[in-house]
């Protein structure tokens, strides 16, 4: 593969490593609510007592 076409190719790779988990909450309250769930569960995984 050239370098130009790897630069690209990599390009994209990232793009759509980057969307694709915005696309299950679609709207800013929805990031939020997911933001706010993994703070409670690395909240109580933290505090466990194991």
């Amino acid at each position: 593969m050239s370098g130009g076409l790897r630069k690209h190719t990599l390009r994209w790779l990232l793009l759509i490593a980057m969307v694709l988990p915005l696309m299950g909450c679609n709207t800013m309250e929805g990031l939020g609510k997911d933001v706010q769930g993994l703070g409670k569960v690395l909240e109580e995984s933290s505090t466990k007592d194991d």
